[in-house]
C-alpha cells in the first residue's frame, strides 16, 4: 500500500492499475479542500505513472456524501460563501480530469453517494454499486443545484423528466433502480462489490487500453458532435488504432487462437 501525502486519500498502486480510496469515513468521505487536492493529485500521479486503469471507491459505510457543509456554513462566515468559486476551483477540474484520462476509470460505490459524491461517481466510465448503496441528488435540501457535472450527466443518462424529478425531490435511488434506469452499469451484492470491481479494473488495465481510451473519448464526444463530425472522429481514431501494436497483437492472437498480450500502445 502506498499512501498519498494526506490520510484523506489512500492509494494502492498495482502493476498496471491504481486503486484510490476516499478516506474520511467519519464524515462519510465528504469533501474538504485537502481531500479534493489529494484526489486530483492521485489521479494525476496514476496518469503520469503509466497506470492503464483506475478504480475509485470509498472507505467505511459510504462512498461520498458530497461537500463537507461544515466548511461552507454561512453562520460561521463573515460573508456568504462563493460556491461558484468552489465549483470552478475544485469540482469542475476534478470532473474534467476524470473525463479526459485516456484509460478506463471504474467507480465502486460501496454505500451512500449523495450530492457531489453521486455525481462524482457518474463522471467515471463504469460504475458498479453495492446493492445496499443509494444515489441521492441532495442539493435541493439545502437550496442548491446539481453540480459536479450532475446537471449534464443526469438528463443524458436518464432523460429530462427523471433528471428533474431526482433533482427536485432529492429522492434516494437504490443501486438496483439506478441499474434498471441505466444510470450505472451494474448493482452487485455488497459482499462481492470490491472483488468484482478489482477484477474488472485489472481486466481493463491488461486490455487494449489505447483503444479503450479512444472509445471513451469518442463516446463522450458524441454528446456535442453532429453525425458527420462523429464519423470523421471515428475515422481518425480508427487510423490511430489500426497503426497500433495492440491491433497487430489482437489480430495475430485471433488468427493464432491464443490469448492476446496487449501493451496499451
Amino acid at each position: 500500500m502506498r499512501q498519498a501525502m494526506t490520510d484523506t486519500i489512500l492509494v494502492h498502486a498495482h502493476e498496471t492499475w491504481t486503486e484510490i480510496t476516499l478516506n474520511r469515513p467519519e464524515r462519510l468521505n465528504s469533501f474538504n479542500e485537502e481531500m479534493h487536492l489529494a484526489l486530483r493529485r492521485a489521479l494525476e500521479d496514476a496518469r503520469d505513472g503509466g497506470a492503464r486503469a483506475v478504480l475509485l471507491t470509498g472507505a467505511g459505510r459510504g462512498f461520498c456524501a458530497g461537500q463537507d457543509l461544515g466548511d461552507r456554513d454561512p453562520s460561521k462566515m463573515t460573508a456568504p460563501p462563493d460556491l461558484g468559486a468552489t465549483v470552478r476551483t475544485f469540482y469542475a477540474p476534478l470532473v474534467n480530469l476524470i473525463r479526459t484520462l485516456e484509460f478506463p476509470v471504474v467507480c465502486a460505490v460501496n454505500g451512500v453517494a449523495a450530492g457531489a459524491g453521486a455525481n462524482l461517481a457518474l463522471a467515471c466510465d463504469v460504475v458498479l454499486a453495492a446493492q445496499g448503496a443509494k444515489f441521492i441528488q441532495s442539493f435541493s435540501k439545502v437550496g442548491l443545484i446539481p453540480d459536479t457535472g450532475g446537471s449534464w450527466h443526469l438528463p443524458r443518462l436518464l432523460g429530462e423528466a427523471r433528471a428533474k424529478g431526482l433533482a427536485f425531490t432529492a429522492q434516494p435511488l437504490s443501486a438496483q433502480q439506478a441499474e434498471d434506469w441505466g444510470l450505472i452499469w451494474k448493482a452487485i451484492p455488497d459482499e462481492d462489490l470490491m472483488t468484482e470491481a478489482r477484477t474488472m479494473t485489472e481486466h481493463f488495465a491488461n486490455g487494449p487500453t489505447l483503444g479503450l481510451g479512444l472509445s471513451k473519448l469518442a463516446i463522450q464526444s458524441s454528446a456535442t458532435n453532429t453525425l458527420e463530425e462523429q464519423l470523421e472522429l471515428e475515422a481518425s481514431y480508427m487510423k490511430t488504432c489500426g497503426e497500433s501494436a495492440d491491433y497487430a497483437e489482437g489480430v495475430s492472437a485471433f488468427l493464432e487462437k491464443r490469448a492476446p498480450a496487449f501493451k496499451g500502445r
